[in-house]
């Protein structure tokens, strides 16, 4: 009893989900004993579901952490592959696995839900079928591991559309500036694939995107139709904005009518071709009572010496030069600058920042 309450003790201490996820599988491996834990993802895009494995951890080998800001769609196991996982997901009920093949080990499979919605699998590998008991002590770790999840939640996201909010938005930012792991296979190196069994480094890309979205003339939404038919639009367009980016797309709201995605792509051409596919997307929808709404964005490409700041400011006088050209536009901040129109300039009180 006395390891349990330990080991419960140290997985709330985190606030970190990464490490959450860690703290699970270390408390399980203490407790329970098994020969491996897993945490795998469902990921769906464009109609297609993969999975992920974000995190595991076997005995005798150090943890593995694998961040989905650096997974690559294509790279992930087909769900198809793992049949019992969809159940365990669809069901969310204990699936059990008996040894087949190669593998030796039974595997009992727990649906887990957190970090904003998402669903995951965890798996726990044992030499021997777990008894009652010992399902009875995962459910209580699992409940745990829940209601951190929720905390986290609650103090990342904002309120009404569930997207991540403005302070949980610099972490975030310089993960993204931060050392990426290297994809020693050579196949889709410039996706950032992780290597499980080599967490070597190097230097930052500049292939991170910051895009602010703007919803135009919003103010007459909430003067028109009164603030719960806004709330309804500001609802809807993080849904269009859910549908319209990848899984490790990072979506805010940082409050009003202001959006910021940030989100990973090699070229500027690309980063526009998104954005613009977006804003045709806003466009083209019929809100409800309201009818055609449309937002204007303005997007920069993070440099290695960029502050959250900085990107912001950059984003920012690129939404002002939509709103100021006609709104219903995308402009990228270097346009402007090639054109004369922003400087890169930027005066925090009397300094200015190069």
């Amino acid at each position: 009893m006395t390891r349990i309450i330990q080991s419960l003790a140290d997985m709330t201490a985190h606030r970190n989900r990464e490490l959450l996820d860690l703290a699970l599988a270390e408390a399980l491996m203490d407790v329970v004993t098994p020969q491996k834990v897993v945490f795998v993802m469902g990921i769906t895009q464009d109609g297609e579901t993969r999975w992920l494995e974000r995190a595991r951890y076997e005995r005798g080998m150090p943890p593995v952490l694998i961040d989905p800001m650096w997974a690559h769609f294509q790279s992930l196991d087909p769900a198809d592959a793992h049949p019992l996982r969809q159940v365990c997901l669809h069901s969310m009920a204990v699936q059990q696995q008996p040894p087949s093949g190669d593998r030796t080990t039974h595997i009992t499979m727990f649906p887990l839900s957190g970090d904003g919605g998402l669903e995951s699998v965890l798996e726990v590998h044992s030499t021997d079928p777990m008894s009652a008991q010992t399902l009875q002590v995962v459910h209580s770790m699992q409940r745990v591991y829940h209601n951190m999840h929720a905390l986290l939640d609650y103090s990342e996201r904002d309120s009404l559309t569930n997207l991540l909010n403005r302070k949980s938005f610099d972490d975030t930012f310089f993960k993204a500036l931060g050392e990426r792991p290297v994809d020693t296979s050579g196949d889709h190196a410039d996706c950032g694939l992780v290597v499980q069994q080599e967490r070597r480094h190097a230097p930052p890309v500049e292939s991170y995107w910051l895009g602010m979205l703007d919803i135009d003339h919003f103010k007459q939404v909430n003067d028109s139709f009164g603030h719960l038919i806004g709330d309804e639009v500001l609802l809807l367009v993080a849904r269009l904005l859910r549908h319209g980016f990848r899984f490790h797309d990072r979506l805010y709201r940082f409050g009003g009518e202001e959006f910021v995605v940030l989100m990973r792509c090699p070229d500027a051409n690309l980063a526009l071709s998104v954005f613009e596919r977006f804003r045709k997307s806003m466009e083209s929808f019929a809100f409800p009572q309201v009818g055609r709404i449309t937002v204007s964005i303005g997007i920069s490409r993070l440099t290695a010496s960029d502050t959250p700041a900085m990107a912001l400011d950059r984003a920012d006088q690129a939404v002002y030069a939509a709103k100021s050209s006609g709104r219903n536009r995308v402009i990228d901040h270097a346009e402007l600058v090639r054109q004369g129109q922003a400087s890169t300039v930027i005066k925090t009180g009397d300094i200015e920042l190069f």
